[in-house]
């Protein structure tokens, strides 16, 4: 094709370290070219709510707002187990304790968000910042609790902060699946082959990464200059495994029943379109 197809994806390390190769050209995708958009995560997904770019990372909370524009992709999720997000708090305290108090969210349609409704209903008073200013917040006792995502959860400590509870843990041992935190999106309108070159080259490019990590490392950094390259190395182990690679039945599986839930809930509208485009 004659113009890149856009792509957003997050600056955090696990998302540059499955991207990279694929935007420098360093694996083969069918002739196809990517004009990259870095932003964090929920500015993707106001982003995809007006259809702004033709391939796009989303939280799976997101999505199911935005089923009747986009499908899914089989590559390229951040889905997995024990790497969910953390309810965080200045002091000890349980979830029941939390009820009419202020929880600070990282974006209304974040999974952290999903998950943290469909645990406890009660907790109504949520109040959205950007992610990485929330344990600063509770630090200075602007709120009683927070949900903190990506590599806060190896952190939070350092900011005196106590855990109330790891929702990821809530949600495997309540339905014994891997949570869906995101996915990559192609817009319904693209051709279904098209979006299934963008799938392996998608591939390709984690594979090289894992074969050729210091061939991407630059990247990665340049990305992620506040966080050290331990941290960095933790959040890609955490957030990349073989489901980044491929869905498969199990993570499939997991992606639907997370929406199905989130639907039954109202939370999300209804959609009879097909997940995937193939």
């Amino acid at each position: 094709m004659s113009h890149p197809l856009t792509l957003g994806y997050s600056p955090c390390p696990n998302d540059t370290f499955i991207f990279a190769a694929l935007v420098h050209n360093l694996v083969p995708c069918g002739g196809l070219r990517f004009k990259e958009r870095l932003e964090d995560v929920e500015t993707l997904n106001r982003l995809a709510l007006n259809t702004t770019l033709d391939l796009t990372k989303i939280s799976y909370h997101a999505f199911g707002h935005v089923r009747e524009h986009y499908t899914l992709l089989r590559s390229g999720s951040a889905l997995g187990r024990g790497c969910g997000p953390l309810v965080v708090a200045p002091s000890a305290r349980s979830l029941a304790e939390l009820r009419n108090q202020t929880v600070l969210i990282p974006g209304e349609m974040t999974t952290a968000s999903l998950l943290l409704q469909l645990c406890d209903s009660g907790l109504t008073a949520l109040r959205s910042v950007p992610f990485d200013q929330i344990m600063p917040a509770l630090q200075r006792g602007e709120a009683a609790a927070g949900v903190i995502i990506h590599e806060s959860r190896f952190t939070f400590a350092d900011y005196g902060l106590h855990q109330v509870i790891d929702l990821g843990q809530w949600w495997e041992e309540s339905t014994g699946l891997p949570i869906p935190l995101g996915g990559i999106l192609a817009c319904r309108d693209l051709d279904p082959e098209l979006v299934a070159r963008v799938e392996q080259g998608i591939q390709a490019s984690l594979e090289f990464a894992r074969a050729h990590p210091q061939q991407v490392g630059a990247y990665i950094r340049a990305h992620a200059q506040e966080l050290s390259e331990e941290v960095s190395a933790k959040h890609i182990d955490l957030y990349v495994n073989d489901f980044s690679l491929d869905l498969g039945p199990e993570g499939e599986h997991a992606v639907r029943y997370l929406l199905q839930q989130a639907e039954k809930r109202g939370i999300i509208p209804p959609c009879d379109k097909p997940l995937f485009a193939l």
